[in-house]
């Protein structure tokens, strides 16, 4: 939307200047002109040349003004005018993490593809409030902190990466267009229970989520979390897990389920993360070493683990779902497979590193 305007607006001037060719000699634009201390000031730039001065500066002999072609140039010859610059434009740098780039999300975005439209439950720690991000909604099933607020930072840099929003700073999310909600399911020192993730899973459930995302895990199984897990599957949202931090095999529940895509960690270099627990179960492959995401107090820090692969694969799928609209969660699911680079042994990288680029064509 943003490139489109500045397209139309810069047209629009183009065929003025064609209309009228002595105004674009008279367009202004704004410099900081750099000058001899003691021998010239904003009044005596006025008095000598007419033009438009918008600050003196105290503390340095610089004036800014606004000036026309012809002035210019004037002000070029003056002896005593060290340097004139244009007043460039300055911004806060937005930095895309290493892991968004490794699984080709521009090529999604250079569509316009961001996600939107598709809802994306985080279930975690909570998403706390931060410039970088924009919370759609939640519930806490923290009997002791019943505000969604994260009070860890984990759920914080998970929601991060499946959508920091595209708006100039920081970093910037898979799918930064998707809406985010934050289900509480683990409490300030990162631990929940079975009940509490089963009833954050009911909420997706009732709450119509297209994808929830669990970076969390048990290595026990549980009737209760498998009954919720299939429940969710059957209601037709996507369910993705991460698939433990052991760096052995036997895969961590919920992501162990069928029902349920369990994701793998690799490092810049595509090799499976020291730390990232391996099994037949294993589905997709992510980004999991040295993440930078948000964190709470505002802040960015740079996280490792399977937690951090999953949100990953979450943000993939909330472009899938921006991009096939009717596509149902077994689609999804499939589609993100079908387009995968493989990697090798299917019990260390299942299907291979998910592909924002091709799962999005």
């Amino acid at each position: 939307m943003r490139q489109s305007l500045k397209v139309m607006v810069l047209s629009t001037v183009a065929l003025l200047f064609m209309a009228n060719p002595a105004a674009a000699s008279e367009e202004k634009k704004e410099y900081l002109i750099v000058v001899e201390p003691e021998e010239v000031s904003a009044q005596s730039v006025e008095e000598s040349y007419d033009v438009d001065v918008i600050h003196e500066f105290e503390e340095i002999p610089v004036i800014h003004a606004e000036l026309t072609k012809k002035e210019l140039k004037k002000l070029k010859k003056d002896p005593n005018v060290k340097a004139i610059e244009e007043n460039a434009e300055v911004t806060i740098s937005q930095t895309v993490p290493w892991g968004i780039s490794f699984i080709n999300t521009q090529q999604a975005h250079n569509r316009g593809i961001f996600g939107n439209g598709a809802r994306v439950a985080v279930l975690d720690t909570g998403i706390a409030s931060h410039p970088d991000l924009r919370i759609a909604g939640g519930a806490s099933f923290i009997s002791s902190e019943p505000s969604y607020h994260d009070n860890n930072g984990h759920g914080t840099h998970v929601a991060g990466t499946i959508a920091a929003l595209n708006n100039s700073i920081g970093v910037l999310g898979v799918a930064p267009s998707a809406d985010l909600y934050a289900v509480k399911v683990l409490d300030r020192n990162g631990s929940g229970s079975l009940a509490s993730v089963a009833q954050g899973i009911e909420w997706a459930i009732n709450n119509n989520m297209h994808i929830i995302n669990m970076s969390l895990g048990s290595t026990s199984g549980s009737s209760t979390l498998e009954l919720a897990v299939n429940r969710a599957n059957n209601a037709g949202i996507l369910l993705v897990g991460a698939a433990g931090n052991t760096g052995r095999q036997g895969v961590n529940y919920p992501a162990r389920y069928s029902g349920v895509m369990a994701v793998a960690a690799v490092d810049q270099n595509g090799q499976r993360a020291s730390f990232s627990t391996y099994g037949p179960e294993i589905e997709i492959s992510a980004p999991g070493v040295n993440v930078n995401s948000t964190y709470t107090g505002n802040r960015y820090v740079s996280l490792s683990g399977t937690s951090m692969a999953t949100p990953h694969v979450a943000g993939v799928a909330a472009l899938v779902k921006s991009r096939y609209p009717s596509y149902t969660n077994n689609q999804i699911r499939q589609r993100i497979n079908q387009t995968a680079t493989y990697l090798g042994s299917p019990s260390l990288y299942g299907n291979g590193l998910v592909h924002a680029g091709r799962a999005t064509q």
